[in-house]
């Protein structure tokens, strides 16, 4: 169909039909299943990058004093958590 819009080729090795059989193993249209999963991908990815970013800069404030932080209280913290490490439910 004439599109306006460019358009991308998209090779299929086994690593895309893998993913794309995980969310849809048999799409109506696997054009459409690519748009959905690059919309949500792109989405995700921002995500992480704003949550990257937020943590550099609590992490500059830290480093310049506007964030009083207790190093000694995560030291403390952190030899704890070696000696007995927290049993977390597997995910």
């Amino acid at each position: 169909m004439a599109t306006k819009h460019p358009r991308v080729q998209v090779t299929v090795d086994p690593e895309l039909a893998e993913a794309m059989a995980a969310v849809e193993p048999h799409p109506s249209s696997r054009s459409r299943l690519l748009r959905d999963l690059a919309l949500r991908g792109a989405e995700v990815v921002g995500e992480e990058r704003r949550k990257r970013d937020e943590a550099i800069e609590f992490l500059c404030k830290v480093a310049d004093g506007e964030i009083a932080y207790d190093f000694e209280g995560l030291e403390k913290v952190l030899k704890e958590r070696h000696e007995m490490p927290c049993k977390r439910p597997p995910k």
